[in-house]
């Protein structure tokens, strides 16, 4: 494999990029992102499909929703696509922008949690879980996520309005703006080793992976934590680099295939012998989500079409899937509490008067939880009204409530074209 450019003039070799491919034809097989003048509709819907199964999966707790649709992996795949397309700039920019466009709505989200958490009674310096001088530092992470953040594992009471562990999940999604603010400041470096090797580092997380997330290398603590959720998402996290600068488009789909087929058969068989304390939730099995989501993110990535809009009847969703990614943020870090907010809710059915006869009693405890389902995304509504222009702020937009694409004019892009829901030219990347 050639590295380099070689230069010349007449009827001397073509330059060549990184990958020994002439620049000429590399150019005309340019990734489907990088020729959009706008926003990929396509890798919008793959990230609202993964908001909404993560929703999904933290209300109904089914484990085969891991592996029917690896949605972290699809989210980190998708922020390093639109992070190696940014790190077209200047990478110390490219950093603080989206540090920028992270940390105000975290700040609003932990501002809120930790009130209720501190209103409730909780004292992280006598905390005996999370207590001492080293608690009451461990606040610094709901400013700037890069530690794990200190939170009650008990708290309040069991018949109380909210369960007693709500903080526990209410801090849940956190561990992912970790990782994501990990990955962002890695990057630079991350997409320097890719350019010059780009095999080797595509595969290294893997390697990786097999070592600190099998219990060969044993790292203690949130440290170990954190490695494990880097080595296990790096590899997606780099597939979205690889679809970015078009190496998965110069692999033929029968091999991406095979390869992807064969890895994600891999982690199945893994998982089948190491079952964590959910059975197949991949979540508790490293090295099965990391080939699985890696495996699943190249056959994503590999037959990704190139849509400056929804095709077909997918175009009905146009506007949910354009407020999802102008909302991405604000969805992931508050549908936990939403989800726990929705019990108290539906429990004033009981109280209805047609509601009081024992069958009718029994068909609601029967579908409380898919009616928790359907209650969870009116109050995500109202979180995006009261919380979501946080994120226009921090991108330095003008604030706006409910930001679908509707009631916008198409108008020419840069390039002649126009832009999904009449952006012009190039869009704003999400922040996740």
């Amino acid at each position: 494999m050639t590295h380099g450019c070689t230069t010349g003039t007449g009827a001397g070799p073509e330059p060549t990029s990184a990958y020994g491919i002439p620049r000429q034809r590399e150019a005309e097989k340019e990734s489907p992102e990088a020729r959009a003048p706008g926003r990929d509709r396509y890798l919008d819907l793959l990230r609202s499909l993964a908001l909404v199964r993560v929703v999904a999966y933290h209300l109904f707790g089914w484990a085969w929703l891991t592996v029917l649709f690896p949605s972290m992996g699809v989210m980190f795949a998708l922020a390093g696509s639109l992070m190696a397309r940014s790190l077209s700039r200047p990478a110390p920019s490219v950093i603080r922008s989206r540090v920028r466009r992270l940390l105000p709505p975290l700040w609003a989200f932990s501002a809120v949690v930790l009130t209720l958490m501190f209103a409730d009674g909780w004292n992280p310096l006598r905390d005996r879980d999370h207590g001492g001088t080293w608690g009451l530092l461990g606040l610094i992470d709901y400013v700037i996520p890069v530690g794990a953040p200190p939170f009650p594992s008990h708290l309040g009471a069991e018949s109380g309005l909210l369960e007693d562990t709500w903080a526990v999940q209410a801090a849940e999604p956190l561990w992912y703006l970790r990782a994501y603010l990990w990955f962002v400041v890695a990057s630079p470096l991350l997409l320097w080793a890719f350019r010059r090797a780009p095999w080797p580092t595509l595969l290294a997380p893997l390697g990786l992976t097999a070592v600190v997330g099998t219990g060969l290398v044993a790292i203690p603590g949130e440290t170990g934590n954190a490695v494990t959720d880097f080595a296990v998402y790096g590899g997606c996290w780099v597939l979205g680099f690889a679809h970015h600068e078009g190496l998965l488009a110069r692999v033929p789909r029968q091999v991406a295939a095979s390869c992807s087929a064969l890895l994600m058969a891999f982690g199945l068989w893994w998982a089948s012998g190491h079952h964590g304390p959910d059975g197949w939730d991949l979540n508790d099995i490293p090295l099965a989500q990391a080939t699985w989501s890696f495996g699943f993110v190249v056959l994503l990535l590999q037959y990704s079409p190139s849509w400056q809009e929804l095709p077909g009847r997918l175009r009905r969703w146009d506007k949910l899937v354009t407020l999802s990614n102008n909302r991405a943020v604000t969805i992931y870090l508050w549908h936990n509490m939403l989800i726990m907010a929705a019990v108290p809710i539906l429990d004033q059915l009981y109280k209805l008067p047609f509601l009081q006869a024992g069958s009718a009693v029994a068909e609601l405890d029967a579908t409380y939880t898919l009616w928790t389902f359907v209650l969870v995304w009116p109050l995500i509504g109202l979180a995006i009204v009261a919380f979501g222009w946080i994120e226009d702020r921090a991108a330095k937009r003008s604030p706006r409530l409910w930001p679908n694409g509707a009631g916008r004019k198409r108008t020419a892009g840069r390039n002649g074209t126009a832009g999904p829901n009449g952006t012009a030219g190039r869009g704003r990347a999400g922040s996740v």
